[in-house]
């Protein structure tokens, strides 16, 4: 199935964009935490939202939920690794599966990690964002995990069956991970090391491990990562005044796209990046 619209991204902007596609009969792909925004869930307070005054983060969180439910629009909890445009739009890879759609709204938020040290560099040449894509080419093998959060363990678990010996580093603190041959390093990632490929890592500490691959579980991946070509802004993915990246069918909105990082400019950017891809596919369809 080909969809009208994917979405990237379960925060305030893609919700906006969201609501406004379903109003129009969109057939949606919606990829994202299907808690939605953890930055928008722990605001303590948030005093200059419209028409909701010092609301925590939590309980407009739950006002997004309810309101995603009377809507029946529905979240594919699956992490992104790649995007590829084609002739008839986009092709998405998450979680070992392809999805395809016409159009391509990346609402990732702000993506505030630096690639370490031969990251980007060996990208594709031993270093993988996606456990279940790549997991295989490493069976019997030592390899380095660097786990984001807590909801990724179980890859680092499916990983764990695969390879002969996993050293894992964690961005967070008590792992649940217990395993014989997973290596809880002391200290995070800090540098891969390699020639052609992956050869070996190093943890901030400057302790060095021979590895055969690394997987960076993350939960956003960097935005130039994520789809080859896209035209950036410094750190944010750089749009016009319709939302419009330099890809055509692909629009940005959001903490993705610059400050102010506030998520009264992330609904209305949401809202009319839903609108410029309406008429991008209402072009599409005279054209065919």
């Amino acid at each position: 199935m080909t969809y009208d619209v994917c979405i990237i991204g379960t925060g305030p902007a893609g919700l906006s964009a969201a609501l406004n596609l379903k109003l129009h009969n969109k057939s949606i792909l919606w990829f994202g935490s299907s808690d939605l925004s953890m930055k928008v869930g722990k605001s303590e307070k948030i005093a200059n939202y419209p028409g909701i005054p010092y609301v925590s983060g939590e309980e407009l969180n739950k006002c997004f939920l309810k309101q995603i439910k009377e809507a029946e629009l529905e979240i594919t909890d699956k992490m992104v690794t790649n995007v590829t445009a084609t002739r008839k739009g986009f092709m998405i890879l998450a979680d070992n599966e392809i999805f395809e759609a016409r159009a391509l709204l990346l609402a990732t938020g702000a993506f505030t990690a630096k690639p370490m040290p031969g990251e980007e560099e060996f990208l594709g040449r031993g270093v993988s964002y996606c456990a279940t894509c790549d997991g295989f080419l490493y069976r019997g093998k030592t390899i380095a995990v660097h786990c984001g959060a807590e909801r990724y363990e179980h890859e680092v678990e499916y990983l764990a069956e695969i390879a002969d010996k996993v050293y894992l580093s964690t961005a967070y603190k008590d792992s649940k991970i217990d395993l014989p041959n997973v290596e809880l390093l002391d200290s995070q990632l800090g540098k891969v090391n390699g020639e052609m490929k992956v050869t070996g890592i190093e943890t901030v500490k400057g302790e060095t491990h021979d590895v055969d691959g690394v997987f960076i579980l993350r939960t956003a991946v960097a935005p130039t990562a994520l789809m080859n070509g896209l035209e950036m802004d410094g750190p944010h993915i750089a749009v016009d005044r319709e939302m419009k990246t330099n890809k055509k069918g692909c629009y940005a909105a959001g903490d993705c796209t610059g400050r102010p990082y506030q998520i009264a400019k992330a609904v209305g950017e949401g809202n009319i990046a839903a609108h410029a891809i309406l008429e991008y596919l209402a072009e599409l369809d005279k054209e065919n």
